[in-house]
């Protein structure tokens, strides 16, 4: 006789997504504003409208939440076909104006995400592994983008390595958030100033 299979119901599963997504977007918010260090799965459950029992069956600990959240963040920034549209670039002007442009809209629309990292890393107990998961595609994006432009007439007058290196401080994660959070720049002229620093410096 054959084993009796499980039944796995499509509407139960899709309330138990519902849910993860629910929880994972309120800790996100959490973390943000509060800290990571200051937010308790209670809290989150609260925030949620869940029992803490179900934050713990759904999504795991704390720690587990911090890194789901992390893991959606890199699949939602979209990196992957805007460094397509990129390579397809044939100005270095344009390539920077891209780098520009769509660095800005992945760290506006990632702000909470960034912060909720950000303001982890003091207190997380593996803050260097959970720094590198955030942002090693991202920085490689960027290093690619440097060999990209060293293809390209005129090439930058850096090593391609230099370059990505130039990249990375002027539009990785912290560049955007120094000038944006810490000294109050709009996202529009953060884009403007970076997108000319670089123009100017690599031509």
């Amino acid at each position: 006789m054959s084993p009796t299979r499980r039944y796995v119901s499509p509407l139960r599963e899709q309330a138990a997504a519902r849910t993860r997504t629910l929880i994972l977007e309120h800790a996100t918010e959490l973390f943000a504003e509060r800290g990571y260090g200051r937010v308790t799965v209670a809290d989150i459950a609260s925030a949620a409208g869940v029992a803490s029992k179900t934050v713990f069956a759904s999504v795991g600990s704390k720690s587990d939440i911090l890194n789901r959240v992390v893991d959606r963040a890199v699949i939602a920034s979209g990196y992957e076909q805007t460094m397509r549209d990129l390579l397809e670039l044939r100005s270095p002007d344009e390539v920077l104006k891209a780098l520009a442009q769509g660095t800005r809209l992945g760290n506006e629309g990632q702000f909470a995400v960034i912060e909720a990292v950000h303001k982890a890393l003091p207190v997380h107990e593996d803050s260097e592994a959970l720094w590198e998961r955030m942002t090693a595609a991202y920085r490689e994006a960027l290093h690619t983008a440097a060999r990209h432009l060293h293809t390209l007439t005129p090439p930058p007058p850096h090593s391609a390595k230099e370059t990505g290196d130039l990249l990375w401080y002027w539009f990785g994660p912290t560049g955007w958030r120094t000038l944006v959070v810490e000294n109050g720049w709009s996202w529009d002229r953060a884009e403007e100033v970076l997108r000319d620093t670089a123009v100017a410096t690599l031509r």
